[in-house]
């Protein structure tokens, strides 16, 4: 099933940054470049620098993973022409904003951005800048993303012990619930507030979950999963 969804609950990670050269990106460097072409005409998307995930294992609470450096087009034409690579993963961490009162914090991404209209917690790909000696910092990476997305910054936000992996697929999200002192709509206030004074916002829209009947097609399936799992007292 495209859809179907393993979720294990990690509270130890080992990601190692490898030297490593993707065959798909070489053997179709031609085509990916055609295809990121026609992207840019669509809309100005950056080919910057990522991180993409092989060998990932769970073994009892550590999430085991070797990381290797490529071209954001290759991702890109790796994730549009349908994950030919099976031995590849995407493998991300996200922010999961939770405020006092229980509401799960979501962001609409912007029409400029590659993933226009999905509704997501704070998340990016990790990229060169997130490896310290050797080894990805997906906590690093996800305070980044969420400062970048929303102006929390670590002061602002307690972390759970544990993360939650959710598996669909070629994506393995890390979920890593963020909790904060201040009911849900004061956070959605405080997040819209610091987006109205950025020229180019990541986010168009912030989205409360507080109840499955919240959920909606536009998230990913690896968000609702973790979603439909939380709301209901982290019963599988």
């Amino acid at each position: 099933m495209p859809n179907s969804a393993v979720i294990h609950r990690v509270t130890a990670l080992d990601l190692k940054a490898e030297s490593w050269a993707w065959p798909f990106a070489s053997e179709r460097r031609a085509e990916i470049s055609a295809h990121f072409l026609q992207k840019q005409r669509e809309k100005p998307i950056w080919n910057g620098r990522i991180l993409l995930a092989r060998s990932v294992e769970v073994t009892g609470e550590t999430l085991t993973s070797r990381y290797f450096e490529t071209d954001f087009a290759d991702m890109l034409a790796w994730r549009d022409w349908g994950f030919p690579d099976r031995n590849v993963f995407n493998a991300f961490g996200m922010g999961a904003l939770r405020a006092a009162d229980g509401a799960f914090v979501l962001g609409e991404m912007g029409a400029h951005t590659a993933n226009a209209g999905r509704v997501y917690f704070p998340s990016g790909t990790p990229d060169p800048n997130d490896v310290l000696d050797g080894t990805v910092d997906l906590v690093g990476s996800v305070d980044r993303e969420m400062e970048e997305e929303t102006g929390l910054r670590p002061a602002d936000y307690s972390p759970s012990p544990h993360w939650d992996c959710v598996v669909v697929g070629p994506s393995v999200a890390l979920f890593r619930t963020l909790a904060v002192g201040m009911s849900g709509e004061a956070l959605k206030a405080r997040i819209e507030a610091n987006l109205a004074r950025q020229a180019h916002p990541e986010l168009s829209a912030i989205r409360l979950v507080r109840s499955v009947d919240d959920l909606s097609a536009s998230m990913p399936r690896f968000v609702t999963v973790f979603l439909e799992r939380e709301l209901s007292g982290g019963k599988t």
